[in-house]
């Protein structure tokens, strides 16, 4: 796990360029740095040691030096791929789990990505054909960020390191604002910089000098042909794929900790480790609230105590607006609550460890949001002719509040009913943007002088083109669409960035893509069966945990976050919407800003979550695009002295004051989605 920098240019003085950006790097590999300033490329190196602590330094090149490598990464397969091309009479110069990139492109060139299994981004130089792949791995856990233009090519880990290189000033992309207010996140190849594009997963680049990127995809999620069996024989199957992914990703020189929520994934990852392989006193870390709704400590403590593990609990308070500027610096965009929670999180497991097991993708892979029987539902009720929704369900509906917490009964009854006016993709994209901005709020939201560029953009599609191209029935294109965009834009992308800003490596067994293709391929009914969500995952963690463990509804750690700032949000909006600078400037409509704002401390209605992105995006904007330095934002966010460290449960959010967990608390709405520290 580390970070890296590549250029590709005949300008001169290439040296001192990638030294910043290897400087804006650091973070990513506190244990070292290297460079190789070779003609017409410079590669370099930021190391966090996790491999061959003592000799695995980058770049790495052969014995003749004609191959120049820099990868950011875990190749979970080294061995036994080292061990093949040894008995060939290969001399490795290393012990680095990526130098066996180095021999594969010898003997497959661009090929050798179809015999790599692991978590990697990497750039490889051909000294002799003056060519250079870069590639990224199959689901998107490593980043991948290039520019290209007439001075050159420059590819890095993170946008940071690119804006190092550049002394022009940076330029927004309004496409990725756009999506970023409608969907939350910002699909490849798009970042929020115009210029700077993400290398999308599963996808390599090939460069030849003086030529332009060639972008191809190498590898795709598929769902076919399906797995047949009896369930016992699935179960079983689905057992020994993750004991295998498992073994694979515990392999590292260094000590290995958990992630633990209480949630499914990591529960049942951690169960695993410590009951299947036998790994004694495994570090495990849980990040608590005080506040019992959405606290999921007791259950993991409960987990923790079950399996033997040597259990680390921290508690976050709600008193946390201080720390978005180094978030957003951290993500080099608008952040998301589940970016705070892992800056939490992964600050207090890096005292401890340097690389952790986390459980990314298995609410993608396996079934887990609530939205996906939730979609089910509403077309169901979208067989209903539009006039009778209209006569009767529209003021049935009306009759509950507006306001409230994003899961009332309210906000229930308005995402079916305005869901059953879609269809399709349109729908499934129209159930994420619901509690953001959809293209009708939007439509308000940008000032007036840039709608008819807004006009053309069309941030939906991101989601609407993988869900049109998977095979299949709505289940199946759901989880294809959220494996292909919400997976690696959302919570991977927020994993890697923010616990790489701690140096903390994250391993997500779940991501392993032959575990991946092995889950796509399961029937639709052993993911979900009715209102039974992950059905396959749940019988397999009932081998391991009680049946109270296993069926508890998921509380959503991060959802909560917007909720429980709620006693910030005042000194929030003074600081940062009050004074818009993104309306100042043009890019959105002022009154309408202060409109939500208005409304929702207002409680005539809920725009928790909208009110963060604009908030977050405002900050961005004012780091990102008028240099405001973070130092000076974190000040203006500080709670003053007086304020106090902890704060009552925020009035917005429909639930006792008291900090007890009711029935009612628990009860799972049919549009759930929440994300977590799995």
């Amino acid at each position: 796990m580390c970070g890296f920098a590549a250029i590709v240019s005949t300008a001169e003085h290439r040296g001192a360029t990638l030294r910043r950006m290897l400087g804006a790097l650091r973070h990513r590999g506190p244990d070292g740095e290297g460079v190789h300033d070779g003609p017409f490329v410079t590669l370099g190196h930021r190391r966090l040691s996790i491999i061959d602590l003592a000799g695995g330094a980058q770049p790495l090149h052969d014995a003749r030096g004609r191959y120049w490598l820099v990868c950011n990464g875990e190749i979970y397969n080294y061995r036994a791929l080292r061990r093949r091309f040894e008995q060939e009479g290969y001399r490795f110069l290393t012990q680095s789990d990526c130098e066996v990139i180095l021999p594969l492109y010898e003997r497959y060139g661009r090929g050798l990505l179809d015999h790599l299994r692991g978590m990697f981004a990497f750039a490889l130089w051909d000294v002799e054909r003056r060519e250079l792949l870069a590639a990224r791995d199959h689901l998107g856990q490593k980043p991948l960020y290039y520019t290209c233009d007439d001075r050159g090519f420059a590819c890095a880990s993170e946008i940071k390191a690119l804006l190092a290189a550049d002394d022009r000033p940076p330029r927004m992309s309004l496409a990725a604002l756009d999506q970023y207010f409608a969907l939350r996140l910002i699909d490849a190849p798009l970042s929020m910089y115009e210029g700077i594009h993400k290398l999308p997963p599963g996808h390599s680049l090939t460069l030849r000098l003086g030529g332009k990127p060639e972008v191809q995809a190498y590898w795709d999620l598929r769902q076919a042909p399906r797995i047949e069996g009896s369930e016992p024989a699935l179960l079983d199957a689905l057992e020994a794929r993750i004991e295998e992914a498992l073994r694979l990703h515990l392999v590292s020189d260094v000590p290995v900790g958990a992630f633990l929520s209480g949630g499914m994934d990591s529960s049942l990852l951690v169960a695993m480790i410590s009951r299947r392989l036998g790994v004694k006193r495994l570090p495990t870390f849980t990040m608590g609230l005080d506040y019992a709704r959405f606290d999921e400590a007791p259950a993991a403590r409960e987990v923790a105590r079950l399996c033997a593990t040597a259990h680390h609990e921290d508690r976050m308070v709600p008193s946390i607006a201080a720390t978005l500027p180094d978030v957003v610096h951290a993500l080099d965009e608008p952040s998301d609550p589940l970016s705070v929670c892992t800056w939490m999180l992964a600050r207090f497991a890096r005292r401890h460890v340097k690389v952790v097991i986390g459980g990314d993708g298995g609410d993608e892979l396996f079934g887990g949001y609530d939205r996906y029987y939730g979609n089910l539902f509403a077309e169901h009720v979208g067989r209903i002719p539009a006039a009778v929704r209209s006569a009767l369900l529209k003021p049935a509906f009306a009759l509950f509040p507006e306001a409230g917490w994003y899961k009332s009964v309210g906000h229930r009854l308005r995402w079916l009913h305005q869901l059953a006016m879609h269809h399709g993709s349109s729908r499934y994209a129209a159930s994420l943007s619901y509690f953001y901005f959809d293209r009708e709020r939007r439509r308000a939201l940008f000032a007036a002088p840039l709608r008819e560029q807004w006009q053309t953009l069309d941030a939906e599609a991101a989601i609407r083109r993988p869900y049109e191209a998977a095979p299949g029935g709505p289940l199946e294109r759901m989880l294809y669409a959220d494996s292909k965009v919400r997976l690696p834009n959302h919570p991977v992308m927020i994993t890697d960035r923010i616990c790489m800003a701690h140096g903390l490596e994250v391993r997500s067994p779940f991501m392993d893509h032959e575990l991946a293709q092995f889950a796509a391929r399961l029937p639709p009914a052993m993911k979900v069966r009715g209102s039974t969500l992950r059905y396959l995952q749940r019988r397999l963690a009932a081998r391991y945990l009680p049946a109270h463990l296993v069926n508890r509804p998921k509380q959503g750690f991060s959802s909560a976050i917007p909720y429980l700032l709620q006693a910030e949000y005042p000194r929030l909006y003074s600081a940062l919407l009050a004074d818009s600078r993104l309306a100042a400037h043009g890019i959105v409509d002022a009154a309408a800003v202060h409109r939500l704002a208005a409304e929702h401390t207002a409680r005539r209605a809920d725009h928790g979550n909208r009110l963060w992105l604009l908030l977050n995006a405002e900050l961005w904007y004012r780091m990102a695009i008028l240099r405001q330095s973070r130092e000076e934002l974190s000040r203006t966010l500080s709670p003053s002295p007086a304020m106090p460290r902890h704060t009552s449960a925020p009035p917005l959010v429909v639930a006792p004051q008291d900090r007890k967990a009711t029935g009612a608390q628990n009860a799972r709405p049919a549009h759930e989605e929440t994300e977590t520290q799995d």
